[in-house]
């Protein structure tokens, strides 16, 4: 699946912010446009990442 990112450069620091606006709070970066990629691929995979669920025997 494909997802959409806005990746923006710091004028200031040179570091790249990048986040996916489609998944609020899913939000990365990094020191180069590469690796900030590379980190939001892996925001991504957790963002979307099943949480686990704990049943009681009752709910069965």
């Amino acid at each position: 699946m494909k997802w959409r990112v806005v990746l923006e450069c710091d004028p200031e620091s040179g570091d790249y912010a990048v986040w996916c606006p489609e998944l609020p709070g899913c939000t990365s970066a990094g020191r180069t446009e590469a690796e900030a990629l590379d980190n939001i691929r892996e925001a991504i995979t957790l963002f979307l990442e099943p949480d686990a669920i704990e049943l009681s025997p009752q709910a069965t």
